[in-house]
């Protein structure tokens, strides 16, 4: 692989805590991002603006962005999907918003409530509000891959849903295998197609690793042109409105391979792998789902 750089947007403190079952206190979610932004995270997912009903894990947004270390060059993003959602994030002074858009109806209903057309309306609203604002915004086209309610998503709705969404430009486009049944090879295909369709869009990757293709699919990614990818510290999380849905990609473990690739990405492995330790051990997991922590570098002297 020819050596060049890969951002890596850190969701772990966002996607990764919202599906895991302990409700952790704001001074430890703080401390978690603090840890991240020592190993050299640069864009953090901290936070979603949701019902704290629906998601608990999410419920002091506020209280979190009120203390995270604001530091020259850290972007804090926040979740929004809907306008309240926006507003609370604009008040709670995220630097970037990310706006979801899930491929099939089933899925946008039980994840927010209203079906994907109705979803497209509201990203034109949120988009446009939060650019006015001069915040960064980001697009997440999710279950890009595949859906766990009505199965496989052709890549044509897939590119139409993307074509809708931009008639409201966005400053980066995400596609998402929200529960992690993608392939290398679709991959391949799909960064094509969204490419070919959205040229000038930069183009994020999130993978998870329900079916242990999360790290292949990175790097069928990498290789495809994409240089944002999504990980979590740790490799905690997942999709608390989706069944057996399991962690992300780990950032450390996506590090150690991309590194040993010749692809730089600015983050420290040690350290990296050591706020991932640490946050599985304040969710109380005997073992993190990532393997970098417990295994550690190679060779050995590169810890």
């Amino acid at each position: 692989m020819e050596t060049h750089s890969v951002e890596l947007v850190e969701v772990g403190p966002r996607d990764g805590l919202q599906n895991e079952r302990e409700l952790l206190g704001t001074d430890t979610k703080v401390e978690y991002i603090e840890r991240l932004v020592r190993a050299g995270a640069r864009r953090i997912e901290a936070v979603s603006f949701v019902h704290p009903g629906r998601v608990p894990q999410m419920a002091d947004a506020e209280a979190v962005m009120a203390a995270v270390p604001r530091q020259a060059g850290v972007s804090y993003i926040g979740l929004v999907l809907n306008r309240r959602g926006l507003d609370r994030a604009l008040a709670a002074g995220v630097d970037e918003v990310n706006y979801v858009v899930i491929t099939t109806e089933t899925f946008s209903r039980r994840n927010q409530g209203m079906g994907v057309e109705a979803a497209l309306a509201a990203w034109h609203d949120i988009a446009a509000a939060a650019r006015a604002a001069g915040l960064r915004v980001s697009l997440t086209v999710s279950a890009a891959f595949g859906c766990p309610f009505e199965g496989e998503v052709p890549p044509g709705r897939v590119l139409r849903i993307v074509e809708s969404a931009l008639a409201t430009p966005a400053d980066e486009l995400a596609l998402a295998d929200t529960i992690g049944v993608g392939v290398p090879r679709q991959v391949r295909d799909l960064t094509a197609l969204v490419t070919r369709a959205a040229p000038g869009v930069p183009l994020r990757m999130h993978f998870h690793n329900t079916r242990n293709t999360g790290y292949a699919n990175a790097l069928a990614a990498v290789e495809s042109g994409v240089r944002v990818l999504d990980a979590s510290a740790g490799g905690i999380g997942g999709c608390p409105f989706a069944p057996a849905a399991t962690g992300n990609i780990a950032t450390e473990d996506l590090l150690y391979t991309l590194q040993r690739s010749g692809v730089r990405t600015g983050l420290d492995l040690a350290a990296t792998a050591a706020a991932g330790t640490w946050i599985c051990e304040r969710l109380g997991k005997s073992e993190a789902p990532a393997l970098l922590g417990r295994a550690g570098d190679f060779p050995a002297e590169a810890r």
